[in-house]
């Protein structure tokens, strides 16, 4: 499907659930802080089994499609890895995927809407376009009265994904560092305005993830808003590149396909983010409003 919007609605999924290159991606992954420094990651598996949209088969973010080697959570694979593990699911060179998670207002952050945007970002890593995010996912789904079921998906035949890496979308922290003084790039940082205040990346402007989505439904904003939020930090000038990051490489991916939503479809992300530039304290870290 070359005509696949970046964000659909309820109405274009239903209407396609038949459509036998669809491959429907439930991408829920649970974000809880038990503690206030401990951050707790979970997959979502045992809350799809429980409800989904009938079709979807569950995409593990945190351990199918993640580097099991690598020193923090949902970091980039190498693209064979990825490839196999995303083709088991079915996602082939001829079909198209429409990805979801559990958005659900009353317990945010842990069911909150920025899994799909992860899997949107990560298939567009690896050169896969046919991608589009289910607006509000599957709380404004049931919320519109649509159909749910505990009932297990026969899932899709096994495919061949063909990986084509797009090295520009994604960046690694030497090259982080080595933008700092770079005027042609400009970093945003999508996490809330205090954790943006406490600690960033020096030169960093702040547009929280939250700012780009109805914090009721979960849909993303309309565009004339989205632009306002991104308005005076550079990330809409053509002659800059923009890098967006947060606390772990997820929420920044929300950041992204707002931007991709204003023109902007060469958008790079930090995998690891703050918590990788803090690994070492040697990096410098900027705080307090600018």
């Amino acid at each position: 499907m070359d005509d696949l919007p970046l964000i659909v609605d309820g109405d274009w999924l239903q209407a396609r659930l038949d459509d036998p290159k669809l491959r429907l991606l439930d991408a829920t992954t649970h974000l809880k802080f038990p503690g206030p420094d401990e951050v707790e990651l979970k997959p979502g598996r045992e809350s799809y089994e429980r409800e989904h949209i009938p079709g979807a088969v569950f995409a593990d973010l945190l351990e199918d499609l993640a580097d099991p080697d690598a020193p923090l959570p949902i970091t980039v694979p190498s693209s064979e890895r990825f490839a196999q593990r995303i083709g088991a699911l079915g996602v082939g060179d001829d079909t198209y995927v429409v990805v979801y998670d559990q958005f659900d207002a009353s317990r945010g952050p842990e069911h909150y809407q920025f899994w799909a945007p992860r899997l949107w970002w990560h298939l567009r890593l690896e050169g896969f376009d046919r991608v589009a995010v289910l607006d509000g996912g599957l709380g404004l789904w049931k919320q519109e009265g649509r159909p749910v079921t505990s009932e297990p998906s026969p899932g899709y035949p096994p495919a061949t994904f063909t990986p084509r890496r797009r090295p520009e979308l994604l960046v690694s922290t030497e090259e982080v560092a080595a933008a700092i003084d770079d005027p042609h790039t400009v970093t945003i940082n999508a996490l809330a305005p205090e954790a943006y205040e406490k600690a960033r990346i020096p030169g960093s402007e702040n547009v929280f993830f939250g700012w780009l989505v109805d914090p009721q439904t979960g849909r993303f904003k309309p565009d004339d808003e989205l632009r306002r939020a991104f308005e005076g930090t550079g990330a809409l000038d053509p002659g800059k590149r923009p890098v967006t990051y947060c606390g772990g490489g997820i929420a920044a991916t929300v950041a992204a396909l707002a931007l991709a939503r204003l023109g902007r479809d060469d958008v790079a992300v930090y995998d690891g983010s703050m918590t990788a530039w803090t690994s070492d304290p040697s990096r410098p870290v900027e705080s307090g409003p600018r």
